[in-house]
Parts: C-alpha cells; sequence; structure tokens
C-alpha cells in the first residue's frame, strides 16, 4: 500500500471527451504521464484492485457507475506493465458481479479476463481513538496497489460522492448499514468516519471519471451530466479538495471534504500541484447539488437500530475483546 507523504500533492486534470477505447487508453496515458505513468504505481507480479463505484444495477444508463471503459482502459494498462488486475466492490445491496454485469461490464471483463471479486473478507483497522474498529474487506486491503476508480456524482446525503466516499465500498456490505446508524445522527462525525476509512485504504492512485457524471438527486436519483474531463492523483484527498472547487462547490459543505481538512489530510489548494489544466481552467458553475440533503441514518426505525447494534455488539465487537458502552 501506498505510505502517506508530506511532500507536495501533483493532481493531474484534463479534458477529455470520449469513452471510446482508443480515444480513452490516449486521454488516459497523458492523465498519467506527469505522475510518472502507470508504472509508477505498479510494479511486475503486483496484485491490482481496481476499485470502481459499483452503485447499482437499477439505472445503467443513468451514469450512476463508474464506465466499464474507464476500468477496461485501466486494467490494459496495468497488464502491460506486468501487474495482475482484479476488479471488486462491497456494493450495499447485490453483489460487485450483478451490478457491474447490469452495466454492461460483461464483454469488458471477459476480454481481459478481468477477476471480479466481491468484498466478504474482515480485517479490523485502528486508525484514531475515535475510530478503532473500522471494518474492511481483506480482499482490498490485501492488495498489492489499490487503484480507486470513483465517479463524479452528487450525493442526497453528502452533497458529493468523490474519490474518498468511493472507498466506503472497501467496507463490507453489512457494515454500510451500521456505519450509517453509528454515525448517521452526525454529519461531521460521518464525513470524519469516510476520510479515516480512506486514510485506512490508502490508495496508491485515484483515477476519477468525469467524463460523463451524474448530478441532482444522486448517487443514483439524478441524472448524467456532461463534464468532459479526467482527475487523476495518489492524494485522493488533494483530488477531491480539487474537484470541489472546479465544481463550484463550496468545501464546508461536503462532510468529506471537510473532515479531510480538519484532520490535515488535505492540502490547501494553493499548495497543490496542478501539472496539466488547474481547477480554474476546468470551473463548472451550475453543477446541481441534491434538492435537498437527506438524513445519514436513512431514518430507519429504533426497533431495526436496536437489532443492527445487538447483532454487531454480539457478532463483531465482543469477539474482538472492545469495550461498548451501554
Amino acid at each position: 500500500m501506498n505510505a502517506m507523504t508530506t511532500q507536495q500533492a501533483a493532481v493531474s486534470l484534463i479534458r477529455a471527451q470520449s469513452y471510446d477505447r482508443e480515444l480513452l487508453r490516449a486521454s488516459l496515458e497523458t492523465l498519467l504521464e506527469p505522475l510518472g505513468g502507470i508504472a509508477a504505481f505498479v510494479k511486475p507480479g503486483d496484485r491490482v484492485l481496481l476499485k470502481p463505484n459499483l452503485l447499482t444495477g437499477a439505472r445503467p444508463t443513468k451514469e450512476c457507475v463508474t464506465r466499464p471503459e474507464v476500468v477496461y482502459c485501466v486494467a490494459q494498462m496495468v497488464q502491460d506493465v506486468g501487474g495482475k488486475p482484479f476488479m471488486g466492490d462491497g456494493p450495499a445491496f447485490g453483489s460487485a458481479r450483478g451490478v457491474a454485469m447490469a452495466n454492461g461490464y460483461q464483454s469488458w471483463v471477459e476480454d481481459l479476463g478481468l477477476p471480479i471479486v466481491e468484498f466478504h473478507g474482515k480485517r479490523y483497522q485502528t486508525v484514531s481513538e475515535e475510530f478503532n474498529h473500522l471494518l474492511l474487506s481483506k480482499e482490498a486491503m490485501d492488495a498489492d496497489v489499490v487503484i480507486n476508480l470513483p465517479k463524479v456524482k452528487s450525493h442526497s446525503q453528502l452533497t458529493l460522492t468523490l474519490g474518498v466516499k468511493n472507498l466506503f465500498g472497501c467496507v463490507p456490505g453489512k457494515m454500510k448499514a451500521w456505519w450509517h446508524m453509528e454515525a448517521g445522527k452526525d454529519r461531521d462525525r460521518f464525513g470524519t468516519m469516510l476520510a479515516e476509512t480512506a486514510r485506512a485504504v490508502n490508495p496508491n492512485l485515484t483515477i476519477l471519471d468525469g467524463i460523463v457524471g451524474h448530478e441532482g438527486n444522486g448517487p443514483s436519483g439524478g441524472e448524467p451530466r456532461r463534464l468532459n474531463l479526467l482527475g487523476a492523483s495518489s492524494d485522493v484527498f488533494a483530488l477531491d479538495r480539487a474537484v470541489v472547487e472546479l465544481l463550484s462547490v463550496a468545501p464546508a459543505i461536503v462532510p468529506t471534504v471537510a473532515a479531510s481538512q480538519r484532520l490535515g489530510l488535505c492540502s490547501d489548494l494553493d499548495a497543490i500541484d496542478f501539472p496539466h489544466l488547474s481547477p480554474t481552467d476546468l470551473k463548472i458553475s451550475d453543477w446541481k447539488l441534491p434538492d435537498t440533503l437527506m438524513p445519514i441514518d436513512f431514518g430507519l426505525p429504533r426497533v431495526l437500530r436496536s437489532s443492527f447494534r445487538h447483532f454487531y455488539i454480539r457478532f463483531i465487537k465482543e469477539p474482538m475483546g472492545l469495550y461498548v458502552k451501554g
């Protein structure tokens, strides 16, 4: 896994207008060139997790997930330098394979022989006193390299979902529901949990699919919006900060960005190196945010929240020997 560094973050931003395989491959090579190319992140023999946003199979034409063409081209680039890519995610509902197939991934993954891994394994990660029991997928944490492949989307609970939020997919499905209840009463705390999860996963590289985004009442209830951009960085927090800026969204209203700033994980914008285009060059002034922000804990009935808490204490915390306050 990539080690956090204190050197200046570099965020590569370019215009890209097509998901055509050849054009997209060329765009990705241009995007990664100032970062050292894919070979700077992947060595021969590395097991490389490609972590797209596989939210849902219910709206396959609405740009709710990372496009299969992006995953295909990145997987091909990984293979070209001797890496062994596999794709994985932990959708809250359904399976990674099922969501991928519903969104047209089948021919792309078959062409490359790209394995799809379900995030069922568990590994506990202590990243701070406050979050000392983050439950993360063993499949994700044991990868030699993690390449995070989020989609630019509005989000009805968190304003925007970008690179940091996409790593919540490394939390096994049922535990997502727990965190929505455990931290969902406090938007700032939930944002902090997501930032800590991203810090724990610590992706080596994040490549953001923004050729066509999803605006409005996302993450799935909005509509496609052409943005014609790709972004990449070894620093997921800096990339999110840059994209929030180009979308003309205040960082303070995006809990993941605000939390990364509070935790000292996010560089100031003027401390980020932009080797290609800057957020100002790509500025969008009319990006549509959700009409209203929904509760993070889904407003679940008390009895259901109590049942989840009982399940969590009995089968997760107690076997770990963690103290649970009554």
